[in-house]
């Protein structure tokens, strides 16, 4: 007996393999066009680098080294949870509690539990994003460089982003609205805004922003800003959240995205979160996350502690970063040639150096260059781009490890670059 080119004899799952090339196996062109990510592409020649004694400073990728809150892990250690299951598809209960909290100190008073939902991490906030708001075809604005996976979510769902390029020697802050309306049409539903930036760690002043925002009221668009670092703020200003520009009457087209990866040190837990004032498309979006099930129990159970953490957690780190972005910044001077900003947020620098090719430095730094059986790790920034050429000299620096370890580093670097030319 045959049934679909398969035999139910016991060699019959091996006939399939043996044949498999009589079936038509293509990939969608979706998964083809998704892109790999810069910031992990790299990852296979660390490990050979590792195999062969070297020891890497690893400022590629933005995974912080700082402590957890105390009153996260405590409990954690703590708990005797004899059964995990199911929390709401909405999110666990005293969570979005916590984020409404939250809010109301940033200023969104008016914000309440069916304007927020609980997702896997900021990614797929943005994911959720785009498959709500968008129709296959449509396009989302970004400034670049920008968050590079925000391209693999837009590819997940069909749309397509439109990159308006932001200028290195400004600080990468936001182009006139001339600029920004000339990339505006009639398949724009949507601007995509990371405040502060993550890769350029530029701050978005409030004018900036409701400058953007008053835009996208005049063309009918949406406003995704994603906030995951808008703790980490190094200039004098109230903590905030771009929900405040916005008026009730004004529809809710302001979309916020955030996450606990970064602020609390968290990345492992894959916790984020959606808030706006469309109660329509969270309820909406909420199909999505019944589809899914539900983001998980303990990692919602951690993150709900965060109203039980002392403002002098986040000051603290804040300070720690702030010093930190100080050693890069004196690192980077002593560099001749290279061309940067200090960053006003975030932990981030993107940084041209004069290496012509940074995909092919950053390679290099880890196949042939070593001090002392030392090397760094970097992200190319040209992967952070969507116009064709842009950032081909430019590095991502994620100053994410103790400050002894980056003043290392920078030594590293700077002898990497002058060698680098020499050959």
């Amino acid at each position: 007996m045959r049934r679909y080119g398969v035999y139910t004899k016991s060699d019959g799952f091996s006939f399939f393999c043996q044949n498999v090339s009589m079936f038509d196996m293509k990939l969608s062109q979706r998964i083809k066009n998704t892109p790999e990510s810069p910031i992990r592409k790299l990852e296979p020649a660390a490990r050979s680098a590792k195999a062969r004694g070297i020891k890497i400073y690893h400022l590629n990728i933005g995974q912080p080294d700082i402590k957890t809150p105390n009153q996260m892990v405590s409990w954690l250690k703590k708990t005797n949870i004899h059964h995990l299951a199911y929390t709401e598809s909405q999110g666990n209960r005293q969570l979005i509690k916590s984020i409404v909290k939250y809010y109301h100190q940033l200023g969104a008073k008016d914000i309440t539990e069916d304007n927020v939902i609980i997702t896997a991490g900021g990614s797929e906030a943005i994911q959720w994003c785009f498959f709500s708001i968008c129709e296959i075809g449509d396009e989302v604005m970004v400034f670049e460089p920008f968050y590079t996976n925000v391209e693999g979510y837009a590819r997940m769902a069909d749309v397509k982003l439109v990159p308006v390029t932001c200028k290195i020697e400004n600080g990468f802050h936001l182009p006139s609205n001339q600029v920004i309306k000339s990339k505006i049409t009639k398949k724009t539903k949507a601007v995509y805004l990371s405040n502060p930036n993550n890769p350029t760690g530029t701050y978005y002043s409030p004018s900036e922003v409701k400058r953007l925002y008053q835009l996208c009221l005049k063309n009918n668009l949406y406003l995704i800003v994603d906030e995951v670092y808008r703790d980490f703020i190094y200039q004098k200003v109230k903590l905030s959240t771009a929900l405040n520009f916005e008026k009730k009457s004004q529809k809710g087209r302001m979309i916020i995205v955030d996450s606990f990866s970064k602020r609390y040190s968290l990345c492992g837990i894959r916790v984020g979160f959606m808030v706006s004032r469309n109660k329509e498309l969270i309820q909406n979006v909420l199909k999505f996350g019944q589809a899914r099930l539900a983001v998980g129990d303990l990692d919602q159970q951690i993150a709900g502690r965060m109203d039980q953490v002392p403002p002098d957690y986040l000051k603290k780190v804040k300070k720690e970063y702030q010093e930190r972005r100080e050693v890069i910044y004196q690192g980077l001077k002593k560099i001749p040639g290279a061309v940067f900003t200090k960053p006003e947020g975030a932990f981030y620098y993107v940084t041209k150096l004069p290496v012509g090719d940074a995909d092919k430095f950053c390679e290099w730094l880890l196949t042939s260059f070593h001090h002392n059986q030392e090397t760094v790790m970097l992200a190319p920034a040209n992967g952070f781009y969507l116009s064709k050429g842009k950032g081909k000299e430019e590095v991502r620096i994620a100053y994410v490890i103790k400050k002894s370890g980056l003043r290392k580093a920078m030594v590293m670097l700077k002898l990497a670059v002058e060698k680098w030319n020499r050959e």
